[in-house]
């Protein structure tokens, strides 16, 4: 969407700290030995106290109130009684949701208490690649040069990017145009970032992966060969200069 009046800002801003506030709680909630299932609960009630409805959920029927996908998961992982967390583990956790019209969207990854696989590095990779590409982005310049930035950043620290996943547009529902803020150079892509416009930026970062495949539960993307993949994710508002990020409460840069 573009934001047209303060009203609409206002709007999206409240949506922006509710999946924001959601997120930083459910980083410092999770722990070995819960479940994601339980984390997921925990992540749902703070959403209802904030007058905020689950976005996957609301929009494609998905079983659970975010998603959380751990290790080999890439994104979209299904909370499960069954999937019981451990020390070290490489967990994503992605918040999006509507309130009075206005949808945001939000990730990040993060390691469950000691890194014991080391997976330190990769995390955050994803965290300041996300913040440099962020740091570009004005309105006129174009998304195609915003996904070589990723690449080519990716690579200077020793990683791949996933190609098939991809940020968006958002703001009136949770997948507007433009569909595909890549994480590479799309030459064909000739469009450009939209003053005032509304976009989730993501980072994925893989460690050998290009491509993410269906699980085969529906849902859950994940890597075939072992790889590990890193994702962060802000939704901001394009501005002249600086843009506004909308869901810096979730503190993924603090």
């Amino acid at each position: 969407m573009s934001i047209t009046s303060h009203i609409e800002f206002l709007g999206i801003k409240q949506v922006s700290e509710a999946v924001a506030t959601t997120l930083k709680q459910m980083r410092e909630h999770a722990q070995p030995g819960m479940t994601t299932k339980e984390l997921d609960e925990f992540g749902g009630q703070i959403l209802q106290q904030l007058g905020a409805k689950s976005a996957p959920k609301l929009t494609y029927g998905f079983p659970g109130w975010t998603c959380i996908s751990v290790n080999n998961e890439i994104a979209h992982g299904i909370p499960s009684s069954s999937t019981v967390l451990k020390e070290g583990d490489l967990i994503n956790i992605d918040v999006s949701a509507e309130l009075n019209g206005f949808w945001a969207d939000n990730g990040g990854s993060l390691i469950l208490g000691n890194d014991i696989n080391r997976h330190s590095s990769l995390v955050e990779a994803s965290r300041l690649i996300l913040k440099k590409a962020i740091n570009q982005i004005r309105g006129g310049v174009k998304i195609a040069d915003i996904g070589r930035l990723i690449e080519t950043e990716a690579r200077r620290s020793g990683y791949k990017v996933i190609k098939n996943l991809a940020g968006h547009g958002v703001g009136r529902s949770l997948h507007e145009e433009p569909t595909e803020i890549l994480c590479y150079y799309d030459r064909y892509n000739k469009t450009r970032f939209r003053k005032n416009s509304v976009v989730a930026i993501e980072t994925f970062i893989s460690t050998r992966a290009m491509y993410a495949q269906e699980k085969g539960d529906g849902w859950t993307f994940v890597t075939r060969d072992g790889s590990y993949v890193a994702q962060h994710e802000h939704t901001i508002m394009v501005t002249d200069n600086q843009p506004v990020v909308l869901t810096a409460a979730n503190e993924i840069w603090a």
